[in-house]
């Protein structure tokens, strides 16, 4: 039964909120910069321009998801003085209380992804680890699992790279998830994760353990200036596999780019290689190449800044091979818990399904009280 005191809680929640997010002062800059677009002389400077409307409608969508949740809770507090008259069910109160609470929640959590490219697009590579068949296709299971969790999330998905396995599954495959915050939501989904199952490609039915590594950074766009020592850079080509027509297996339309860099602690010699086959053009495709590697150094840059603040990040993992992160048991018993935050759910389909929001908020929720300590 909804009382008066958690109508009350959820006013006081949403008050809040038009403070946290600067509604007011968010609504004075939407005038202002709308004011500048429609200025005759507004596209002489097209990337700049480009920057204030991504900005104006990040600044857009707050507002407007602030004013959702705000009709959502008057129309709670209508239908609650019905619900007293008699003219409304209990029932009708629950649905619209459970309706402004999610939505409030889901903006609240939203408000933690506050960190400097936690609002870009992401890419995503999952690269099998050593067991062969079984641990291709684990790599296969989970890219599947992100890509229907990105389609829950109305995000556009592309592949950038793939690399079959030699029996099933795949080696490594790159894709690139297009949308508001994907990097954010992800962002806590680098490192290991484990299987144990009783293996579909092991005659005897024995239980085998895999891993798979998983690397998210963000996909730069074009309000990042990233600066790219053009003589540290080398090309190779090579002939895409896989389907994509005559011309994709014919001619070497896939690159593979190689950067070099010194680690500025270590004065360690490193090397970054890409590879993309997204494209029948291998023009296109060494553009989204150097688009790529904008996007590692941007995530290098902000891994540096993050390893500066000591209080902070003490307690935080490093993110390389071997750091497991999340456990995937299905059988002798079935449970997905994510060993930083103890996490767990019983669902294991739930989850190879897409269903991963719960273990990304526990992950930056975590985090967030990280920071606040």
């Amino acid at each position: 039964m909804v009382t008066q005191e958690n109508i009350k809680d959820l006013q006081t929640r949403i008050d809040n909120l038009f403070t946290y997010l600067e509604i007011e002062k968010k609504q004075v800059e939407i005038q202002n910069e709308e004011e500048k677009s429609a200025d005759p002389d507004f596209w002489n400077h097209p990337k700049e321009a480009e920057i204030l409307l991504k900005q104006l409608r990040t600044k857009k969508k707050w507002v407007e998801e602030y004013q959702t949740v705000k009709t959502q809770f008057d129309d709670l507090t209508v239908l609650y003085d019905f619900f007293k008259s008699g003219d409304a069910s209990e029932e009708d109160i629950e649905n619209q209380y459970d309706t402004a609470l999610k939505f409030l929640e889901d903006i609240e959590f939203k408000n933690m992804l506050s960190n400097e490219g936690d609002d870009l697009s992401a890419v995503l590579q999952i690269t099998a680890g050593a067991g062969g068949t079984e641990s291709c296709d684990w790599a296969s299971m989970l890219m599947r699992m992100y890509i229907m969790w990105a389609e829950r999330q109305n995000f556009k998905i592309r592949e950038l790279n793939y690399q079959a396995g030699d029996v099933a599954g795949v080696k490594t495959v790159t894709i690139e998830i297009e949308g508001d915050y994907a990097f954010g939501y992800l962002k806590g989904e680098n490192g290991v994760h484990r299987l144990v199952r009783i293996s579909p490609f092991d005659s005897n039915a024995k239980r085998h353990t895999s891993f798979v590594s998983v690397y998210v950074y963000p996909l730069v766009d074009d309000s990042i200036d990233i600066q790219i020592n053009q003589a540290a850079l080398s090309w190779d080509t090579f002939r895409s596999s896989g389907a994509g027509g005559q011309n994709v297996n014919k001619v070497e339309t896939g690159v593979r780019l190689r950067y070099k860099y010194k680690n500025e602690d270590t004065s360690e010699e490193k090397e970054i290689i890409i590879e993309n086959t997204e494209s029948r053009s291998q023009l296109q495709n060494k553009e989204k190449a150097l688009q790529l590697l904008k996007s590692r150094l941007f995530e290098m840059e902000l891994e540096k800044r993050n390893a500066q603040r000591a209080e902070i990040e003490a307690g935080k993992m490093k993110i390389e091979w071997g750091s497991q992160i999340r456990n995937y048991v299905m059988q002798p018993y079935r449970l997905v818990k994510d060993v930083r935050t103890n996490h767990e759910t019983s669902d294991v389909d739930g989850v190879m399904n897409g269903n991963l929001d719960e273990f990304l908020k526990a992950y930056l929720m975590m985090m967030g009280q990280k920071k606040e300590s």
